[in-house]
Protein backbone atom coordinates (compact mmCIF):
# COMPACT_ATOMS: atom_id res chain seq x y z
CA UNK A 1 0.00 0.00 0.00
CA UNK A 2 1.20 3.07 0.97
CA UNK A 3 4.83 1.50 2.41
CA UNK A 4 6.61 2.79 -0.49
CA UNK A 5 6.90 6.32 0.51
CA UNK A 6 9.04 5.85 3.35
CA UNK A 7 11.65 5.37 0.45
CA UNK A 8 10.40 8.51 -1.34
CA UNK A 9 11.60 10.35 1.42
CA UNK A 10 14.80 9.57 0.83
CA UNK A 11 15.47 10.46 -2.63
CA UNK A 12 16.53 13.35 -4.01
CA UNK A 13 14.51 16.18 -5.36
CA UNK A 14 15.23 16.03 -9.48
CA UNK A 15 13.39 18.62 -11.37
CA UNK A 16 10.36 17.32 -13.20
CA UNK A 17 11.43 17.36 -16.66
CA UNK A 18 14.45 14.93 -15.70
CA UNK A 19 14.12 11.29 -16.73
CA UNK A 20 15.08 8.55 -14.00
CA UNK A 21 16.76 5.00 -15.59
CA UNK A 22 14.01 2.70 -13.80
CA UNK A 23 11.66 4.13 -15.98
CA UNK A 24 12.98 2.45 -18.90
CA UNK A 25 11.31 -0.67 -19.43
CA UNK A 26 13.49 -3.71 -18.86
CA UNK A 27 13.85 -6.00 -22.10
CA UNK A 28 13.94 -9.87 -21.34
CA UNK A 29 15.40 -12.17 -24.15
CA UNK A 30 15.16 -16.14 -24.93
CA UNK A 31 17.91 -18.10 -23.79
CA UNK A 32 18.27 -22.03 -24.18
CA UNK A 33 19.01 -22.72 -20.71
CA UNK A 34 18.41 -20.72 -16.87
CA UNK A 35 20.57 -17.28 -16.45
CA UNK A 36 20.84 -14.82 -14.03
CA UNK A 37 20.66 -11.29 -15.37
CA UNK A 38 21.60 -8.21 -13.19
CA UNK A 39 18.98 -5.11 -14.26
CA UNK A 40 19.63 -2.27 -12.88
CA UNK A 41 17.07 -0.12 -11.67
CA UNK A 42 18.45 3.33 -10.39
CA UNK A 43 21.06 2.16 -7.80
CA UNK A 44 19.64 -0.93 -7.22
CA UNK A 45 20.32 -4.16 -8.74
CA UNK A 46 17.35 -6.95 -8.97
CA UNK A 47 17.53 -10.03 -10.14
CA UNK A 48 15.70 -11.82 -12.67
CA UNK A 49 15.74 -15.36 -13.40
CA UNK A 50 14.79 -16.15 -16.98
CA UNK A 51 14.46 -19.57 -18.22
CA UNK A 52 13.04 -20.23 -21.91
CA UNK A 53 12.21 -16.07 -22.47
CA UNK A 54 9.95 -16.81 -18.97
CA UNK A 55 10.16 -14.63 -16.58
CA UNK A 56 9.86 -16.19 -13.03
CA UNK A 57 7.60 -14.49 -10.48
CA UNK A 58 9.58 -12.10 -8.03
CA UNK A 59 11.17 -13.71 -5.20
CA UNK A 60 11.48 -11.86 -1.92
CA UNK A 61 14.55 -11.16 -0.37
CA UNK A 62 16.27 -10.35 3.22
CA UNK A 63 14.48 -6.32 2.22
CA UNK A 64 11.31 -7.60 1.49
CA UNK A 65 11.00 -10.13 4.65
CA UNK A 66 11.85 -6.73 6.65
CA UNK A 67 9.50 -4.78 5.16
CA UNK A 68 6.92 -7.01 5.08
CA UNK A 69 7.22 -8.00 9.19
CA UNK A 70 7.17 -4.52 9.67
CA UNK A 71 4.30 -3.90 7.98
CA UNK A 72 2.13 -6.62 9.43
CA UNK A 73 3.07 -5.85 12.97
CA UNK A 74 1.39 -2.48 12.54
CA UNK A 75 -1.62 -3.91 11.30
CA UNK A 76 -1.57 -6.66 14.04
CA UNK A 77 -1.33 -3.51 16.39
CA UNK A 78 -4.56 -2.36 14.78
CA UNK A 79 -6.28 -5.54 15.24
CA UNK A 80 -5.04 -6.30 18.15
CA UNK A 81 -5.43 -10.17 16.69
CA UNK A 82 -2.40 -11.92 14.82
CA UNK A 83 -2.34 -15.39 12.57
CA UNK A 84 -0.71 -18.20 13.19
CA UNK A 85 0.55 -18.90 10.14
CA UNK A 86 3.67 -17.41 9.22
CA UNK A 87 4.79 -14.78 6.25
CA UNK A 88 2.79 -13.54 3.86
CA UNK A 89 -0.17 -15.99 4.25
CA UNK A 90 -0.81 -14.72 7.54
CA UNK A 91 -0.52 -10.82 6.69
CA UNK A 92 -3.57 -12.09 4.23
CA UNK A 93 -5.57 -13.45 7.83
CA UNK A 94 -4.68 -9.93 9.09
CA UNK A 95 -5.81 -8.26 6.31
CA UNK A 96 -8.90 -9.82 6.60
CA UNK A 97 -9.79 -9.61 10.06
CA UNK A 98 -9.19 -6.25 9.67
CA UNK A 99 -12.81 -5.83 7.85
CA UNK A 100 -14.30 -8.39 10.18
CA UNK A 101 -17.17 -6.29 12.19
CA UNK A 102 -16.31 -3.19 10.67
CA UNK A 103 -18.45 -0.94 7.96
CA UNK A 104 -16.42 -0.15 4.86
CA UNK A 105 -15.58 2.95 6.30
CA UNK A 106 -14.45 1.81 9.51
CA UNK A 107 -12.11 -0.90 7.46
CA UNK A 108 -10.67 2.30 5.62
CA UNK A 109 -9.66 4.38 8.44
CA UNK A 110 -8.39 1.77 10.10
CA UNK A 111 -6.14 1.19 7.20
CA UNK A 112 -5.52 4.71 6.99
CA UNK A 113 -4.44 4.68 10.53
CA UNK A 114 -2.03 1.56 9.51
CA UNK A 115 -0.07 3.40 7.24
CA UNK A 116 0.47 6.43 9.07
CA UNK A 117 1.77 4.38 12.20
CA UNK A 118 4.49 3.49 8.99
CA UNK A 119 6.21 6.99 9.45
CA UNK A 120 7.37 9.60 12.69
CA UNK A 121 4.51 12.03 12.33
CA UNK A 122 7.08 15.14 11.69
CA UNK A 123 8.38 13.15 8.78
CA UNK A 124 4.74 13.07 6.99
CA UNK A 125 4.37 16.95 8.32
CA UNK A 126 8.06 17.98 6.44
CA UNK A 127 7.29 15.76 3.12
CA UNK A 128 3.72 17.65 2.95
CA UNK A 129 5.20 21.00 3.87
CA UNK A 130 8.52 21.00 1.62
CA UNK A 131 8.04 18.79 -1.19
CA UNK A 132 4.66 18.43 -2.27
CA UNK A 133 4.56 21.46 -3.44
CA UNK A 134 7.92 21.81 -5.29
CA UNK A 135 6.62 22.51 -9.15
CA UNK A 136 2.84 21.98 -8.73
CA UNK A 137 3.49 18.43 -7.00
CA UNK A 138 5.22 16.69 -10.03
CA UNK A 139 8.54 16.06 -8.23
CA UNK A 140 6.53 14.38 -4.84
CA UNK A 141 4.33 12.21 -7.34
CA UNK A 142 7.62 11.20 -9.24
CA UNK A 143 9.54 10.12 -6.25
CA UNK A 144 6.44 8.21 -4.70
CA UNK A 145 6.05 6.54 -8.01
CA UNK A 146 9.67 5.46 -7.94
CA UNK A 147 9.64 4.78 -4.12
CA UNK A 148 6.82 2.00 -4.81
CA UNK A 149 8.24 0.44 -7.74
CA UNK A 150 11.22 -0.48 -5.74
CA UNK A 151 10.14 -1.22 -2.67
CA UNK A 152 6.64 -2.39 -2.50
CA UNK A 153 7.40 -5.36 -4.71
CA UNK A 154 6.67 -7.61 -1.45
CA UNK A 155 3.48 -7.28 -1.51
CA UNK A 156 1.94 -6.72 -4.84
CA UNK A 157 4.72 -8.63 -6.91
CA UNK A 158 6.29 -7.12 -10.25
CA UNK A 159 5.95 -3.71 -11.12
CA UNK A 160 7.35 -0.57 -12.62
CA UNK A 161 7.32 2.87 -13.49
CA UNK A 162 5.22 4.23 -16.68
CA UNK A 163 3.72 7.53 -17.65
CA UNK A 164 0.23 9.02 -16.65
CA UNK A 165 -1.48 12.22 -17.95
CA UNK A 166 -1.87 14.57 -15.57
CA UNK A 167 -4.75 16.98 -14.74
CA UNK A 168 -2.94 19.93 -17.27
CA UNK A 169 -2.13 17.09 -19.98
CA UNK A 170 0.67 16.85 -19.67
CA UNK A 171 2.51 13.41 -19.08
CA UNK A 172 4.29 12.56 -16.42
CA UNK A 173 6.73 9.54 -15.53
CA UNK A 174 4.67 9.50 -11.54
CA UNK A 175 2.91 6.04 -12.53
CA UNK A 176 3.46 2.77 -11.47
CA UNK A 177 2.18 -0.12 -13.12
CA UNK A 178 1.71 -3.60 -11.19
CA UNK A 179 1.93 -6.80 -13.63
CA UNK A 180 -0.45 -8.85 -11.40
CA UNK A 181 -1.03 -7.94 -8.17
CA UNK A 182 -0.16 -10.60 -5.46
CA UNK A 183 -2.16 -8.81 -2.18
CA UNK A 184 -5.55 -9.18 -4.68
CA UNK A 185 -4.69 -12.58 -6.29
CA UNK A 186 -3.83 -14.49 -2.54
CA UNK A 187 -6.96 -12.14 -0.51
CA UNK A 188 -9.34 -13.19 -3.12
CA UNK A 189 -11.79 -10.44 -2.03
CA UNK A 190 -12.19 -7.22 -4.29
CA UNK A 191 -13.57 -5.69 -0.73
CA UNK A 192 -10.11 -7.24 0.74
CA UNK A 193 -8.31 -4.56 -2.52
CA UNK A 194 -11.31 -1.68 -2.29
CA UNK A 195 -11.25 -1.32 1.68
CA UNK A 196 -7.57 -2.19 2.81
CA UNK A 197 -5.30 -0.80 -0.43
CA UNK A 198 -7.27 1.37 -2.82
CA UNK A 199 -9.65 4.22 -0.86
CA UNK A 200 -6.93 4.25 2.38
CA UNK A 201 -3.90 4.22 -0.20
CA UNK A 202 -5.39 6.92 -2.00
CA UNK A 203 -6.62 8.53 0.96
CA UNK A 204 -3.34 8.38 2.90
CA UNK A 205 -1.04 10.36 0.13
CA UNK A 206 -3.45 13.04 -0.17
CA UNK A 207 -4.04 13.73 3.61
CA UNK A 208 -0.52 12.60 4.48
CA UNK A 209 1.55 13.60 2.03
CA UNK A 210 -0.02 16.36 0.20
CA UNK A 211 0.12 14.01 -3.30
CA UNK A 212 -2.84 13.10 -5.02
CA UNK A 213 -3.80 9.11 -6.17
CA UNK A 214 -5.64 7.24 -8.44
CA UNK A 215 -5.50 3.95 -8.44
CA UNK A 216 -6.84 1.75 -10.88
CA UNK A 217 -7.20 -2.21 -9.90
CA UNK A 218 -8.04 -4.37 -13.06
CA UNK A 219 -10.48 -7.30 -11.65
CA UNK A 220 -9.99 -9.60 -15.00
CA UNK A 221 -6.05 -9.65 -14.83
CA UNK A 222 -5.36 -8.62 -11.24
CA UNK A 223 -2.96 -5.55 -12.78
CA UNK A 224 -2.96 -2.60 -10.87
CA UNK A 225 -2.09 1.08 -12.27
CA UNK A 226 -0.64 3.80 -9.88
CA UNK A 227 -1.34 7.60 -10.98
CA UNK A 228 0.54 9.70 -8.93
CA UNK A 229 -0.62 12.87 -9.39
CA UNK A 230 -3.90 12.23 -10.40
CA UNK A 231 -6.52 12.97 -8.08
CA UNK A 232 -9.14 10.35 -7.38
CA UNK A 233 -12.62 9.88 -9.01
CA UNK A 234 -15.22 10.22 -6.38
CA UNK A 235 -17.01 6.84 -5.31
CA UNK A 236 -20.09 7.49 -7.53
CA UNK A 237 -17.68 7.18 -10.54
CA UNK A 238 -15.20 4.96 -9.61
CA UNK A 239 -15.79 1.67 -11.82
CA UNK A 240 -13.94 -0.41 -9.48
CA UNK A 241 -16.41 -0.31 -7.05
CA UNK A 242 -19.08 -1.35 -8.91
CA UNK A 243 -17.17 -4.61 -10.09
CA UNK A 244 -18.66 -7.96 -9.12
CA UNK A 245 -17.09 -10.77 -7.01
CA UNK A 246 -13.78 -12.08 -8.71
CA UNK A 247 -14.10 -15.88 -9.83
CA UNK A 248 -11.97 -17.23 -7.37
CA UNK A 249 -13.51 -15.84 -4.62
CA UNK A 250 -14.36 -18.33 -2.14
CA UNK A 251 -17.28 -16.43 -0.56
CA UNK A 252 -19.03 -16.32 -4.18
CA UNK A 253 -18.25 -19.78 -4.57
CA UNK A 254 -19.81 -20.96 -1.63
CA UNK A 255 -23.05 -18.86 -2.42
CA UNK A 256 -23.27 -20.40 -5.65
CA UNK A 257 -23.48 -23.82 -3.84
CA UNK A 258 -26.01 -23.03 -1.66
CA UNK A 259 -28.49 -21.83 -5.16
CA UNK A 260 -28.44 -18.19 -4.50
CA UNK A 261 -29.71 -15.61 -7.26
CA UNK A 262 -27.46 -14.66 -9.23
CA UNK A 263 -27.09 -11.14 -8.16
CA UNK A 264 -26.63 -12.27 -4.62
CA UNK A 265 -23.69 -14.13 -5.80
CA UNK A 266 -21.85 -11.42 -7.95
CA UNK A 267 -22.61 -8.59 -5.77
CA UNK A 268 -19.11 -8.57 -3.39
CA UNK A 269 -21.52 -8.10 -0.40
CA UNK A 270 -18.06 -6.03 1.28
CA UNK A 271 -18.32 -3.19 -1.06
Amino acid sequence: MGLGAANALLLPCYPPSLQFSSSRPLHYFPTPTPTLTWCRCSSNKVKVLKVDGERIEYKPGLLDDIFLNFFRNKMVQEVGWDSEKAGYDGLIEVAHRLMKGKSNQETQLSAVRVLKSLFPAWLLVLFKMLVAPIADGKVASMMNARATALSCKWLMGPCSVNSVVLPDGNSCSSGVFVEKCKYLEESKCIGICINTCKIPTQTFFRDYMGVELYMEPNFEDYSCQFNFGVPAVSPTDDKALKEPCLEICTNANRRRELGRRESDITQCPQL
